[in-house]
């Protein structure tokens, strides 16, 4: 059923892409249609554009603030604000590429970019880009992600923040026990064990076996291992047997010094649990900082993942949310000032700390808010760090949400339990993503 699902998926993707291909090919000017193959104009730089928020409700109120300066700022341009619930907003935007209605602008997150990039809808940046008084100011690696999640290699969005895997852990436990922050996984390990004591219903660490545990297990795992590139060639890594170790050694944790409920552990029970109870150390991400601090305000830090015992930091790549520029758009000059002025220093900077996330403007990531958040000043000086390595996770994949959700979280939970083998696991994820790449590779050679 479940390979009937992608399969359909798939095919629906490829006639998504020969219909753009199509109109592409055929179309000799606007027709108002605002879908994928409307090529849409540069425009005045005046008048009206649309911006769809990839995630209303959440962040409607920041984006209004950031219009309302801009519209001050740029007197003849006013932006019309659409939120869209993110749960909704990838069927909103294909059911506009196939039938009209497209953005200026849109909220567009690399997790799914390539699919909006795919059928034609978005416009490459990298010129723009160039141009703009952003060059040289988005970090690095955010750019880098971008592209990774693209198509062709092109930068199809303009990176505004990315999110950090974080290791919180209890101030308070560690100085009783006499332990130093878990900064390598060596400590960390050391860590799990020195603070679990059953009889006393406390534990090193919390896993995260149900909902949302493979991204959290693949971290881990290539954290460990060191290695850092998610495709040798045509085939995958994840299966690599130092990633087998290392995946076995993760999940050895599980009731050793952790509890046994943990195999169940979604966001919501993993920070319940860690925030109510007496437990070393939880990964999740910098989002679960406010409810730390409501429940254990001076007991914890937050720190990036740990780094190899030479100071090597291996993580997967966390989606990076941006804006993308529509090409459909009458008015892209209009547009484009819209997402300068969003991803501008000030910009930037008051998005990201409502949000709580790393700014991907250099300049607004030195901020003192930033700098007085120290999970987030960590994550953003190993985000841009040398010696930070990322692992791009391929969010391309139309497969990706499917095999890594779906299909495997239950055989990850299989993992723990030992009714499966880290590496039985592992190649079977491997198995499903090496099939993915090659249906990827046929549709876009």
């Amino acid at each position: 059923m479940k390979s009937s699902i992608r399969r359909s998926r798939r095919a629906a993707l490829a006639v998504a892409l020969g219909s753009v291909l199509a109109l592409t090919a055929t179309a000799c000017g606007d027709d108002g249609s605002g879908g994928a193959g409307d090529k849409g104009g540069e425009g005045s730089g005046k008048g009206e554009i649309t911006f769809w928020d990839n995630n209303g409700g959440v962040r409607t109120d920041v984006w209004k603030e950031i219009i309302a300066d801009f519209e001050k700022a740029n007197p003849d341009i006013k932006v019309n604000y659409v939120g869209v619930p993110a749960d909704s907003v990838q069927s909103k935007y294909d059911t506009a590429i196939q039938g009209g209605g497209l953005p200026d602008v849109g909220g567009v997150g690399t997790a799914m970019l390539a699919e909006v990039a795919a059928q034609g809808a978005l416009e490459p940046l990298d010129s723009r880009i160039s141009k703009s008084t952003l060059n040289g100011k988005l970090n690095q690696k955010f750019l880098d992600g971008v592209k990774a999640a693209g198509i062709d290699g092109k930068t199809y969005s303009v990176p505004t923040s990315a999110n950090n895997g974080t290791l919180w852990y209890r101030t308070d436990l560690f100085q009783q026990a006499g332990l130093d922050a878990p900064t390598t996984w060596t400590k960390f390990y050391a860590a799990a064990d020195k603070l679990t004591n059953k009889d006393k219903n406390a534990f090193g660490y919390t896993i995260r076996g149900g909902a949302g545990s493979i991204a959290q297990a693949l971290d881990a795992t290539y954290g460990q291992s060191g290695i850092t590139e998610f495709w040798n060639g045509e085939k995958t890594t994840v299966n690599d047997p130092k990633n087998v170790a290392a995946l076995e050694k993760y999940v050895g944790l599980f009731k050793k010094d952790t509890p046994s409920a943990d195999v169940n552990n979604d966001f919501t029970k993993m920070v319940a649990q860690w925030d109510s109870g007496t437990i070393g150390m939880l990964s999740h991400n910098l989002g679960s900082y406010g409810d730390h601090q409501k429940a254990l305000a001076g007991k914890f830090k937050g720190i990036p993942a740990p780094t190899q015992d030479d100071g090597t930091r291996v993580q997967v790549s966390n989606p990076v949310d941006g804006l993308g520029l529509f090409k459909a758009s009458k008015n892209k000059t209009a547009a484009w000032k819209f997402i300068e002025f969003a991803a501008s220093h000030a910009s930037n900077s008051k998005w990201n700390e409502t949000a709580g996330q790393v700014p991907a403007n250099s300049e607004a990531a030195q901020d003192s808010w930033v700098q007085s958040s120290e999970p987030t000043k960590l994550a953003a000086e190993a985000l841009a760090g040398t010696t930070t390595k990322i692992v791009q996770l391929p969010y391309y994949l139309p497969d990706w949400n499917t095999i890594s959700k779906a299909d495997n979280e239950p055989n990850f939970q299989k993992v723990l339990l030992g009714k499966l083998s880290a590496k039985d696991f592992l190649d079977t994820l491997a198995e499903q993503l090496n099939a993915a790449q090659a249906d990827w590779k046929k549709n876009h050679a």
